[in-house]
């Protein structure tokens, strides 16, 4: 039996992120979501509040340079359209690649 099953998170669905050549945070981390939450309040009011506010590098992300990946081809999320409309169903990975900044002292981690 499969237990991260869409139907088990309430009208939520999982969304696995990771932050590209920051390696403080090993892995993408997981997340559940409504479908109909807007990218942009993904970027300005979940993401915030992860683990990734811990890396020294966060204050000095340039949103408007960010580079996305879902899977592994380039996206251009829309962050006035919801997670759904942007074509990211339960289990998506999204990665974000932050050009200039490359990790505590450029050392990827």
């Amino acid at each position: 039996e499969v237990k991260d099953r869409a139907e088990l998170f309430h009208g939520n669905q999982l969304l696995y992120i990771g932050w590209d050549q920051h390696n403080m945070i090993a892995a993408p981390i997981a997340l559940p979501l409504p479908p109909a939450m807007l990218f942009g309040d993904l970027i300005d009011k979940v993401l915030p509040t992860t683990v990734f506010i811990a890396h020294p590098d966060w204050p000095k992300i340039d949103w408007s340079k960010v580079e996305w990946l879902r899977s592994n081809g380039p996206f251009k999320p829309n962050w006035k359209k919801s997670l759904a409309d942007n074509g990211l169903g339960h289990k998506s990975l999204v990665r974000f690649r932050t050009p200039g900044l490359n990790g505590i002292a450029g050392s990827f981690s």
